[in-house]
């Protein structure tokens, strides 16, 4: 079977406006002769019948022909033969002021073709009138100028609109195509960026500002599931209710950095995530939606908790023998009959093996608590008191480094909490001071109700904490770098422990230092029960 020809492109405006044209002026030239006709207002009826006949079948034709198959220029053939025909219709009635629809062919002159042809228009329609005035005219009458200057004006407005117009089609085009450009080159650029972010092993979500998801990988999916998945706090137990859930969150407005989700029931093919919303902005009113990131840790966790794991174990079994090394050398330090030398070496062992059994007791402390959360028996607690007795515990090895405590901001001082629990973080506050503070040199304590809450302030004139290490500093087995080169021996532990414990009775600590300024750390505790009686 033969392939057809193809169709040619129909010009469908040039088509158009041959059609308007003509038919309008067909439309006038009926009315105006049905008029006469009807009047019987017309002089010479033969020139009548040929001028309306010569519109008529110049309408037939410019209906009945393929225009988008000729030439443009072919269509100056009707408004031409126009002119014509409206000739006979002057002939047929020179007083009717028929000669005004010569303004339709030679307007459709001027907006359609060039300056020479509408010159030629104007031209020579105006010799055709004035040869007609002139049969009926014996001198000058002000028609006689007014129809011709009337088509010259008609055509100059005629080509200067046509002009614009070609001018804003060629712009409006030009703009076309650097938007249809541009948007190509959107699709490319989001087709590129939603291969890199399949290809990426972390989940990225773009919400809309309306709440709906603009974006997602496929990352997002494999990573968090459905909404029906189930999903834990941190701890990889507490059920983690739809509101809280990060996306939900991300919603509301709120952003949040480090979340840890577990994704997936316990015993089941589970991941923990590390999610993060920010806010963005740049839409309508600043507004553009946020962005929530996910990337899986649970490698990381699994890891951190063999480590703990390994730790802990190895921390217990450690403890025992060394109690009982403790214990022997008790029993041989109180034989009256020891020798100095003797003394002095057992000494320095009972020092190193209790330093050696309080780092056990913070590792298994940490595990402890990272494994079943910090637990607590929260009372009122007279927090002044507590200060009191810790620095006295400390007195002794302050004096060993000449070291004094001043405990004059002590003020009466009550907290929810745990008497226990606190004794331990300040202990461990007033340890650091004294071990890391300056010999020879000064301790502050402090403590006070502040707006709800009570306050406690440890502060000391040692090297100081840089701030880069203080981001760092409540997290496990951290030491600063001028720490780590000194003679001081720590595990790392006792301020991560203090952070866990206040964060669990929904305070808060933090640390002020500079270089070469010392530091002062400051604990912010509930100063009563926060749910209105009870432990």
């Amino acid at each position: 079977m033969p392939a057809r020809a193809p169709v040619p492109h129909r010009d469908v405006t040039r088509e158009r406006t041959v059609l308007l044209n003509q038919l309008l002026l067909t439309g006038v030239v009926l009315f105006a002769c049905l008029v006469m006709l009807l009047t019987g207002e017309y002089q010479d009826a033969t020139a009548l019948v040929i001028g309306f006949t010569g519109i008529m079948v110049i309408s037939a034709f410019a209906v009945t022909v393929r225009w988008e198959l000729l030439p443009s220029a072919a269509t100056l053939a009707i408004p031409a033969a126009d002119i014509v025909a409206i000739a006979f219709l002057q002939l047929g009635q020179p007083l009717g002021g028929l000669g005004l629809v010569w303004l339709f062919p030679v307007l459709w002159i001027a907006m359609n073709f060039t300056w020479a042809a509408t010159a030629a228009a104007v031209l020579g329609t105006s010799a055709i009138y004035w040869s007609l005035v002139a049969g009926f005219t014996d001198g000058f009458e002000l028609r006689a100028v007014m129809l011709p200057l009337t088509l010259a004006s008609i055509a100059v407005f005629g080509q200067v609109i046509a002009r614009r117009a070609a001018a804003q089609r060629a712009l409006l085009a030009r703009q076309s195509r650097v938007l249809q450009n541009a948007l190509e080159r959107a699709r490319r650029e989001e087709a590129l960026v939603t291969e890199v972010l399949d290809a990426v092993d972390f989940g990225v979500i773009r919400i809309a500002p309306d709440g709906g998801l603009a974006v997602t990988n496929e990352a997002h999916a494999r990573l968090q599931g459905d909404e029906t998945t189930a999903a834990f706090h941190a701890d990889g137990v507490t059920p983690l209710p739809p509101e809280d859930r990060p996306l939900a969150r991300a919603r509301r407005g709120e952003t949040f950095e480090g979340a840890v989700i577990w994704y997936g029931a316990v015993g089941d093919d589970r991941r923990a995530l590390h999610v993060t919303a920010r806010r963005m902005r740049g839409g309508p009113a600043g507004e553009a939606g946020a962005l929530v990131v996910s990337r899986d840790v649970t490698a990381e966790l699994l890891a951190l908790r063999a480590r703990d794991d390994l730790v802990a174990s190895v921390s217990h079994e450690l403890r025992t023998p060394l109690t009982s090394i403790l214990g022997f050398l008790e029993l041989a330090l109180d034989d009256p009959d020891l020798p100095p030398a003797a003394r002095r070496n057992l000494e320095i062992a009972d020092r190193n093996a209790e330093r050696l059994l309080g780092i056990v007791s913070d590792i298994l402390t940490a595990s402890t608590d990272a494994r079943a959360g910090v637990s607590l028996r929260r009372s009122e607690t007279d927090v002044a008191d507590i200060l009191r007795h810790a620095v006295e515990a400390a007195a002794p090895r302050a004096r060993e480094r000449d070291i004094s405590i001043d405990v004059s901001d002590v003020e009466p001082t009550t907290a929810f909490a745990d008497p226990q629990r606190i004794r331990q973080v300040v202990d461990n506050l007033l340890s650091n001071a004294v071990r890391y503070g300056r010999h020879g040199g000064h301790i502050e304590v402090a403590c006070a109700n502040d707006e709800g809450d009570a306050v406690i302030a440890v502060s000391d004139d040692g090297p100081g904490i840089s701030e880069a290490e203080q981001e760092h500093l409540f997290e496990r087995f951290f030491r600063s770098d001028s720490v780590r080169t000194s003679s001081v021996h720590g595990s790392g532990l006792g301020l991560a422990i203090c952070h866990d414990i206040v964060r669990a009775h929904g305070g808060d600590i933090a640390v002020q230092s500079r270089l070469g300024e010392g530091a002062t750390f400051v604990v912010r505790l509930p100063a009563a029960d926060p749910r209105g009686g009870g432990r």
